[in-house]
């Protein structure tokens, strides 16, 4: 079972990175694959249980769920239902933590998956790389996260 863990240090406060990743449908605003997404049923993006519908720049359609979210904690956990690519029974977890050296936010991203047999690098160096890494990236350059100098 493939395990894709990316972490790395974001130089903004922690409640600043988490206000941003803590909205589950809030990843059409800074990740450069989805190009559209919404939660079904008009519910709100931060209950238990909603579901994102969103699609990626190349046309493909993703629906996910959120599991678990903890504003004390700084964490969610959500999982895939549908999608095109093959990863089964997707689970990822996001834990955010405070860095008191400078203000800045420890970020942890990691997934755990089931693929078809021998497709097990290939897709995880797809979530790791197209998914955590350029999400990342993408957040770090961020305005609302972009350091006010005194």
């Amino acid at each position: 079972m493939p395990r894709v863990v990316r972490s790395t240090i974001i130089d903004a406060p922690v409640d600043a990175l988490w206000s941003v990743l803590r909205d589950f449908n809030g990843h059409e605003s800074w990740h450069p694959i989805v190009a559209r997404s919404e939660i079904e049923r008009s519910q709100p993006s931060d209950r238990i249980g909603c579901v994102r519908r969103f699609t990626l720049q190349d046309g493909s359609e993703l629906r996910e769920q959120l599991l678990t979210l903890s504003d004390l904690e700084m964490t969610f956990s959500y999982c895939l239902l549908d999608t095109p690519i093959p990863l089964f029974n997707y689970v990822a977890h996001v834990r955010l933590l405070p860095v008191t050296d400078g203000n800045r936010s420890f970020w942890h991203w990691e997934s755990r998956f089931t693929t078809p047999p021998g497709r097990e690098a290939e897709l995880a160096a797809t979530v790791g790389d197209e998914v955590y890494t350029n999400g990342i990236e993408a957040v770090r350059q961020l305005p609302a996260l972009a350091r006010q100098e005194g």
